[in-house]
């Protein structure tokens, strides 16, 4: 009698330990608590866990091809340190890709697409909990990416917005800016509506410059490094 799998769990799906690992190295760098330069240690790790230093070197490896990790003689895995100039040319390339990805969507959106854009928009004006900015975020702008049917373009574009989740979560915290990114993802939403595709994509180009000359604006820190 050949065996079913009715009612059983698919293991294909069941996140590993250097998944788990990864997801709480990913998030405690987003929210500042590993900061740029600061050494992680996979001993702690791996007691944290109850696990082999092999997942959390698995994890760091992999974290290391996003650009969030980097290996230092004599030191480890440690946070990636991102200076001004390398900072804005990361916004840049994502504002490149971004306003390609939506001028490549807009043919083929549809109502469920603007649908589900302004709930993720509302969503994002609404949210009082900092933690919860730059997934809603993500989650508003990949929306009005998917119809371009392009899975590569919008993997890199996640890659990217990964390694600079951190530093949206300041951007969003300074000057309103939940309150201008708001403003602007109903402007290109309503653009997408339109179907004005130059104007929608160039749209996209200035929102996130705008948030990176915000955000430099912002960490003097980062300057002249």
């Amino acid at each position: 009698m050949p065996l079913k799998n009715e009612n059983l769990p698919d293991l294909g799906k069941t996140p590993t330990a250097s998944d788990v690992v990864l997801k709480f190295i990913r998030d405690a760098i987003a929210d500042g608590s590993l900061d740029q330069g600061e050494p992680i240690r996979q001993d702690d790790v791996a007691r944290l866990f109850n696990v082999s230093k092999i997942p959390v070197r698995e994890a760091l490896k992999r974290l290391e091809a996003e650009g969030l990790v980097e290996f230092h003689r004599n030191r480890g895995a440690v946070v990636t340190s991102v200076s001004e100039p390398e900072l804005t040319q990361i916004f840049e390339v994502r504002a490149i890709l971004e306003s390609s990805a939506i001028k490549l969507s807009i043919p083929n959106m549809g109502e469920e697409t603007f649908r589900r854009a302004l709930a993720f928009c509302d969503a994002f004006a609404d949210e009082s909990n900092v933690g919860r900015w730059a997934e809603l975020n993500w989650q508003f702008h990949s929306c009005l990416y998917e119809d371009a049917k392009r899975p590569f373009l919008i993997s890199t574009i996640r890659s990217i917005n990964d390694r600079l989740e951190r530093f949206l979560r300041i951007q969003l915290t300074l000057s309103d800016g939940q309150k201008i990114a708001d403003t602007e993802h109903r402007e290109i939403l309503n653009a997408c509506k339109r179907r004005e595709t130059e104007h929608a994509g160039s749209l996209v180009f200035d929102h996130i410059m705008g948030a990176c000359h915000s955000l430099v604006e912002h960490l003097p820190r980062t300057r002249n490094k």
